[in-house]
């Protein structure tokens, strides 16, 4: 008889984040893969007849942990240049007030992002794309929103295509239209959210580059009115949305993309109960970015125990930006959702495999079950808490799997 799978991995140690179990862990486990897709998991010893007969290939892990592979849902990963200079003025005494009256801000990131070809733009997010994948993620989310103009966002559009063709990852698309004013616009922003909703929104959703549609909705941002315009606009354009909601304020942002049925509500730190109780009746997932919080230097928290005692799911994602969270590792976020949050390392790493998953309308990914497609993680660790653990390093990720195949970044 010939092997039913194309590859069985045996002596593991899952955490599959279902079932009933912590972490849902199968100990000494085996888990076969077909045709991109997990066909068969449990205890080693349940399978049917020895391992080499069942598989083509059969990799003995010697204990080592698997997981789903990582994914990191709220990424500003595709921009020009960067801001380390402002960085440094800043811890030199400089006034964010002075930065921006030089021209820096999110102005600088938005003048660099136009400079740039298609091809500069890919060649400088490339590595921050790699470097993701090496710390275990398999898919990720990409906003645009430093162009401002539709050339620009479509580049940015453009490149975080190429970016999963290139690297095999999965990766989806956010348009950030209404994430800053452009300076051309200083005096007319109705204008500016008219071409954002009846321009370049239709515009980019026609060519096949988004995949949902954000806001930044803030007192520096765009106002509720707004945000809802361009969600209405999306909703006739078959978008799901999601926002940045309660960074600063509380705009009642959660509630409003909660009424969208929104996929989730991101950052969060000012949110109150009205919010909370709108996304545990719509299923919104919280996106907690402690990046961001971390590198502002932030002290209010987010309202981890009512998100909590009222059942929101919770996500934890990067951030990736060159402003606010230059974060280019996941577990570090997870790690940092458990140190500055106070989240359990279970809480942590089902936000950033169930929720994160959730949190981008994906249902095929996220744990290990059958059915599920076979993007998967295996780690030099043994106990899933390690990988809030540990700070930093490289030493944790053995192999990645995206759609049941060895990726060649960890060959």
């Amino acid at each position: 008889m010939s092997p039913r799978w194309d590859r069985l991995l045996v002596d593991a140690t899952l955490a599959t984040f279902a079932g009933t179990a912590p972490y849902g862990r199968i100990d000494h486990g085996a888990m076969a893969l077909h045709q991109g897709r997990i066909a068969w998991i449990g205890p080693q010893e349940a399978l049917s007849a020895p391992p080499e007969t069942l598989a083509m290939h059969v990799d003995n892990l010697g204990g080592a942990l698997v997981t789903p592979g990582l994914i990191d849902c709220h990424t500003h990963l595709v921009f020009g240049g960067n801001r380390a200079h402002e960085f440094d003025l800043r811890l030199n005494g400089a006034s964010y007030e002075e930065i921006a009256r030089a021209g820096g801000g999110i102005v600088s990131t938005v003048k660099a992002t136009r400079e740039a070809s298609e091809d500069e733009l890919f060649a400088q997010s490339l590595p921050r794309a790699r470097a993701l994948l090496a710390d275990g993620v398999t898919t990720l989310e990409i906003k645009s929103g430093y162009g401002l103009e539709l050339e620009t966002e479509r580049r940015m559009l453009r490149v975080a295509r190429r970016l999963g063709e290139t690297l095999g990852a999965s990766v989806r698309t956010s348009f950030l239209g209404l994430h800053a004013l452009p300076p051309e616009y200083r005096d007319d922003r109705d204008a500016y959210v008219a071409q954002v909703c009846d321009a370049m929104l239709p515009a980019l959703a026609a060519e096949g580059l988004v995949d949902a549609v954000d806001a930044f909705c803030e007192t520096i941002g765009f106002t509720p009115a707004e945000t809802r315009r361009l969600f209405e606009r999306a909703t006739q354009l078959g978008l799901p949305v999601k926002l940045h909601a309660e960074q600063l304020s509380d705009l009642d942002g959660a509630a409003l993309v909660a009424s969208f049925h929104g996929l989730s509500a991101d950052h969060l730190e000012h949110l109150g109960e009205h919010g909370i109780r709108a996304m545990a009746e719509t299923g919104t997932v919280a996106v907690l970015l402690p990046g961001a919080y971390y590198a502002l230097r932030e002290t209010k928290l987010p309202p981890i125990v009512s998100l909590r005692e009222h059942g929101v799911p919770m996500a934890v994602a990067t951030d990736c930006n060159p402003g606010t969270s230059p974060l280019l590792s996941l577990r570090l976020a997870a790690g940092m959702a458990c140190t500055l949050f106070r989240l359990t390392p279970e809480e942590a790493l089902r936000g950033v495999t169930v929720h994160a998953a959730r949190a981008l309308g994906l249902a095929d990914r996220g744990t290990l079950e059958v059915g599920q497609r076979a993007d998967l993680a295996v780690w030099n660790l043994r106990e899933p808490a390690e990988l809030c653990y540990w700070i930093g390093g490289s030493h944790a990720l053995r192999q990645l799997f995206l759609g049941g195949e060895p990726h060649p970044l960890m060959a």
